[in-house]
């Protein structure tokens, strides 16, 4: 594992390197880690049907992580993640512009995403399983996300995005595969179990909420593209942003600030093109581990 001290001077580096990814490529991978999200929120919800009370949280917590799992081996961008670029915003290594103009983009192209895998779920009629008793669990989880008022829905997202960062954070200080697959799955985990909101699960499940009662002709009275809005995204993005600000802020200034001089002294970005003049503009981060090799991990991603 790396220390604390060198996961912050990662998350430097690794700030930087996103953020000299041209936009385009970055809403692209933003639908495609939406879509990831989506597809472990639909996963979560056929795998905790037919279960009740904490053993259907269990199952839904189990699996959801998958999609943070996909995110990381394939590569894609989420806004909850990249909220983490407060730490290096902190740091003086990026600029505020940059960093508001990549959550804007991921935000946008996450909504894409999840609102597509809602719409192959629904109308590929996958909630017809379990005689089509699945398409009522689908309405319930979008009703459900509309059903807190503003502090609330504020308050679990807060908490959700500050485990998703964390979990970002232990990641990054993996020195293999394995490591960072359970520095990631177990905050996500908590998170998920406990029912907090993630900004995109939340699309996915209102959307295909949504979607579900027009197909099957169901409660329509209760869910509402409004409602999405300003009973969910308003609070949830609020919420989500103040939460992985607070693991960013804390780590930055435990690690990063003028009393630890030692620390905040890291190399310069190696991937940077401005450094090597090439078009490199992949996620990896280089790290030497203890026996001298090279490890080439992607993270921050979920």
């Amino acid at each position: 594992m790396n220390s604390p001290p060198e996961i912050a001077k990662l998350c430097i580096n690794y700030g930087i390197n996103k953020l000299e990814k041209p936009l385009i490529k970055t809403f692209v991978l933003a639908i495609i880690g939406g879509f990831f999200v989506g597809a472990s929120s639909a996963l979560s919800s056929i795998c905790s049907y037919n279960y009740s009370g904490g053993i259907a949280q269990f199952y839904s917590g189990i699996v959801f992580p998958i999609g943070t799992m996909a995110t990381y081996c394939a590569g894609a961008e989420l806004f909850t993640g990249n909220i983490l670029l407060t730490l290096p915003f902190f740091n003086g290594s990026i600029n505020i512009l940059n960093m508001l103009l990549n959550w804007l983009i991921t935000l946008v192209g996450n909504f894409i995403g999840a609102l597509l895998v809602a719409l192959l779920v629904v109308y590929g009629h996958i909630p017809n399983m379990f005689n089509i008793h699945l398409a009522q669990t689908v309405i319930i989880a979008g009703i459900e996300k509309v059903s807190f008022n503003f502090g609330e829905a504020f308050i679990k997202a807060l908490l959700c995005n500050f485990f998703n960062c964390l979990a970002i954070w232990v990641s990054i200080g993996g020195r293999d595969f394995r490591s960072v697959i359970a520095g990631l799955w177990t905050p996500i985990f908590l998170y998920q179990a406990c029912n907090l909101d993630h900004y995109v699960a939340d699309v996915y499940y209102i959307i295909a909420g949504l979607f579900a009662s027009y197909e099957y002709g169901l409660d329509r009275t209760s869910l509402g593209w409004g409602k999405l809005f300003y009973k969910n995204i308003i609070p949830v993005v609020l919420g989500n942003i103040f939460g992985g600000g607070i693991v960013g802020m804390t780590y930055y200034y435990v690690y990063l600030t003028e009393d630890n001089p030692e620390i905040k002294t890291f190399p310069p970005n190696i991937n940077s093109p401005r450094l090597n003049n090439t078009n490199n503009s992949t996620n990896n981060i280089i790290i030497n581990n203890e026996n001298g090799d090279l490890t080439t991990l992607h993270a921050m991603n979920k």
